[in-house]
C-alpha cells in the first residue's frame, strides 16, 4: 500500500461520510476498491481508523450541542443534540464537515505517516490439514500440530513456524522477501515453493529443522544457537529438490555429516508432501520410524513392544488411521494388537 493509495482511502472515506454522498458516489467507491487489493486494504483500514476518529469526535459534538444556550436557532428548540442535517449522522452540516475534516486528517495522518502492519496467528490441531491463502496471495498449507504466526508490512513478509510442518507457495513480490522463520534458522524466498518442518527432540535425538525446497530458490541463514547455529554461519543457496536438515547441535552448513544425519539430501517430495491428500507413504522404512510418523495425526499412539523398531514397512496409508495403520503392520509381520488405555500396542505373538 502506497502513501498515494493511503492518501486516496482517506479522501474516499471523508467523502462518503460526507453530506454530498450519492449513489453514483458509492458506485465510484466501489470501483475504485476493485482496482487491486491494496485499493481494497487501504480502504478497510482507513474505515476503522475513521470510525474509531468519528467515536471520539461524536461524543465531543455532543457535548458541545447540549451546551448551547437555548433557544439559539429557533424560538422554542431544546438544548439536546441537533437532528437535521448530514445524511446517516442527524448532525447539522458544518459540525459534520468539521468532523469528517477532522477525521480525514486523522486517518491520512495514521495511513500515510505510519507503516501498517498485519499480524494473525494460524494453526491446525492434532490430524488436521489447514488452507489460509494470506493477503498477498500466498498459499500456506499447515501440517498436524502446527502453530504459525503471519505478519505483513510494506516492507517484508514475515512468518514465524513455532512448531509443526507448513507448505509455503509463496505469491511473488520483488520488493517485499518472503522470510520464513523456524528454531532461529530463516528461510528467505520472493516467489517459490518449499517447506519446513520442525522435528521434535525425542528418545535421545536433538531437535532438528528440515527445510525442502520443491521449486525456486531460497536462501536459508542461522539466527541464534538454538538450531542454526551462530548468526554468522554461512548462509545456504538451496536449489529445487534438495532438503537441509539441521540439528540442535550443528549450524548451518554443507560440511560433511554423519551418514545417520546429512545436511543436504535429495529426498522424495511425493513421500514428503503425501499429507497434504491425507496420506502417508513409507519406502522400507523401519516400524519405529512409521510409527513415529503415524502418531503425529493421532491422539491415541502406537506403542512397539521390545524388539520391533527395526522391522521394515512399506506402503501407502491413511493419516490418522492407527488402527488400520497397526492391524495391516500385524498382518505383514505376524504380530499381536491390542487396544489398552487410550493407546494401540503392537507386540509379538
Amino acid at each position: 500500500m502506497t502513501r498515494e493509495i493511503a492518501a486516496e482511502a482517506a479522501v474516499w472515506i471523508a467523502r462518503l461520510h460526507g453530506p454530498d454522498r450519492s449513489n453514483h458516489m458509492e458506485r465510484e467507491c466501489r470501483a475504485w476498491q476493485a482496482r487491486s487489493a491494496a485499493h481494497r486494504l487501504a480502504f478497510e483500514r482507513g474505515t476503522d481508523l475513521w470510525m474509531e476518529a468519528a467515536g471520539v469526535d461524536r461524543a465531543a459534538v455532543d457535548r458541545a450541542a447540549a451546551s448551547r444556550p437555548e433557544g439559539r436557532g429557533g424560538e422554542g428548540q431544546g438544548a439536546g443534540p441537533p437532528s437535521t442535517g448530514t445524511r446517516g449522522w442527524g448532525w447539522p452540516r458544518p459540525w459534520s464537515l468539521a468532523l469528517s475534516l477532522t477525521a480525514t486528517a486523522l486517518v491520512v495522518g495514521v495511513l500515510v505517516g505510519q507503516p501498517w502492519r498485519d499480524i494473525d496467528s494460524y494453526d491446525a490441531g492434532i490430524g488436521e490439514q489447514r488452507l489460509v491463502i494470506l493477503k498477498d496471495g500466498t498459499r500456506m498449507s499447515l501440517n498436524t500440530s502446527t502453530r504459525v504466526k503471519v505478519e505483513l508490512d510494506q516492507t517484508q513478509r514475515r512468518v514465524r513456524v513455532e512448531g509443526g510442518e507448513a507448505f509455503f507457495e509463496v505469491a511473488k513480490d520483488a520488493s517485499r522477501p518472503f522470510v520464513v522463520q523456524a528454531a532461529d534458522a530463516a528461510v528467505t524466498a520472493t516467489g517459490t515453493a518449499f517447506l519446513v518442518r520442525i522435528v521434535p527432540s525425542d528418545a535421545g535425538v536433538p531437535e532438528a529443522l528440515d527445510v525442502t525446497l520443491v521449486e525456486g530458490q531460497v536462501i536459508v541463514e542461522g539466527q541464534g544457537s538454538r538450531i542454526a547455529g551462530p548468526a554468522t554461519a554461512q548462509p545456504i543457496v538451496m536449489a529445487a529438490g534438495e532438503r537441509l536438515r539441521v540439528r540442535s547441535d550443528q549450524g548451518v552448513h554443507r560440511s560433511p555429516l554423519p551418514a545417520a544425519a546429512p545436511a543436504l539430501d535429495r529426498p522424495r517430495m511425493d513421500q514428503l508432501l503425501a499429507w497434504r491428500r491425507g496420506e502417508a507413504v513409507f519406502a522400507d522404512l523401519s516400524l519405529l520410524d512409521a510409527v513415529t510418523e503415524m502418531n503425529r495425526y493421532s491422539a491415541t499412539p502406537i506403542v512397539l513392544a521390545a524388539g520391533l523398531s527395526d522391522l521394515r514397512v512399506s506402503g501407502q496409508y491413511k493419516t490418522g488411521d492407527s488402527a488400520g495403520f497397526a492391524q495391516a503392520v500385524a498382518a505383514l509381520h505376524g504380530l499381536a494388537v491390542q487396544a489398552h488405555a487410550g493407546r494401540i500396542e503392537l507386540s509379538r505373538k
